[in-house]
């Protein structure tokens, strides 16, 4: 393909979309030819802060104005297949921010439309690109198999953060929309088939709309027995007792992210049932920025459109945590585990 610069139109002028489109000002395969977003002062002000010259309220009228080489979807769930599939039949190579759509069925009418128009779609799964959790997922095959995967997030949000988390809310729940990410790292961490989710959750805020949540947990079953669980919660009242957990033990002990550190415990015992080792500390990869995993993230989508990377089993992998998170979201309504 011409190493010309990739014009990419960013829609969704948010925290991610922000982060997007500062990492590709960054980029020299890149250059940002507009900016779309319903808030005036959220675009504008991103549009000088780049010296982006053409911003838009409309996404429609950007596409065809624009006509680029790549779009950056950063909005709405319940907007993705929409804004994907039109971006798609336009020529366009397509970034969107997980998860893909709201449902399976939208999930694959995108992904259809990438193979139709043989345009790249990537899927902003961010810890594939994290030197911390790429190596999380490295050191979880030294504790043996089965494994225990245990990883909660739990936010307690205040004043815009969870403005910001209430507007989301609308469309999507704390289960669905973050625990793709980990879900998907359980599944690399375990690679066996997942089986059995089940998941429970609560409406613990009543300016909520009637059916959603703001906390959820979720269990899920391996076929090689791993299982792990996933917790999420969003808001004011949650408690910052475990507000980051990322542990995965196995019959050879275990290993905890922590503090910017992994803790390796062996579960080794002497003669008289003491534990041998010591646990180790091991440095883990510094922590990098938002717009910096944002960059190494448009750095695979560069590659993938200029070499014609076999996307097949990134789209796998997105549509299996995708299944995942909607079959715990199930699991939550119906009161009921879900076979997968």
């Amino acid at each position: 393909m011409d190493r010309g610069r990739l014009r990419v139109l960013v829609v969704g002028c948010g925290h991610m979309g922000a982060a997007h489109a500062r990492a590709y000002h960054g980029l020299p395969g890149f250059e940002v030819v507009g900016l779309v977003a319903r808030r005036p002062e959220a675009r504008d002000r991103l549009a000088a802060e780049l010296g982006v010259g053409r911003t838009f309220a409309d996404f429609e009228e950007a596409l065809a104005s624009t006509k680029p080489d790549a779009v950056c979807v950063s909005t709405y769930t319940d907007t993705h297949e929409r804004f994907c599939v039109a971006s798609l039949c336009a020529g366009a190579h397509v970034f969107v921010e997980k998860p893909l759509a709201e449902d399976l069925a939208s999930a694959e009418r995108v992904i259809q439309a990438a193979r139709e128009t043989g345009r790249a779609l990537v899927v902003g799964y961010i810890l594939r690109h994290h030197p911390a959790w790429t190596r999380f997922v490295e050191l979880a095959g030294t504790v043996g198999k089965p494994l225990v995967m245990r990883i909660s997030q739990n936010q307690q949000s205040t004043g815009e953060h969870w403005s910001k988390q209430q507007q989301l809310m609308r469309t999507v729940s704390p289960i669905v929309d973050c625990a793709v990410h980990y879900v998907d790292v359980m599944c690399q961490m375990t690679g066996a088939r997942p089986t059995h989710v089940q998941a429970v959750g609560a409406r613990l805020a009543p300016e909520l709309p009637e059916g959603m949540y703001n906390y959820g947990q979720l269990q899920l079953r391996f076929e090689d027995g791993s299982v792990g669980w996933y917790e999420a919660g969003w808001g004011p009242m949650m408690s910052d007792e475990a507000v980051f957990i990322k542990d995965v033990v196995g019959p050879l002990g275990s290993v905890t992210l922590r503090d910017g550190a992994f803790i390796r415990h062996r579960r080794d015992l002497d003669a008289h049932g003491a534990i041998v080792h010591p646990d180790d500390a091991m440095p883990a990869p510094p922590d990098l920025s938002l717009v910096e995993l944002c960059r190494r993230e448009q750095e695979f989508f560069e590659r993938a459109i200029r070499e014609g990377l076999d996307l097949t089993p990134h789209h796998e992998a997105t549509q299996l945590s995708l299944r995942i998170v909607l079959a715990a979201d199930e699991s939550i309504r119906a009161g009921s585990t879900v076979a997968l």
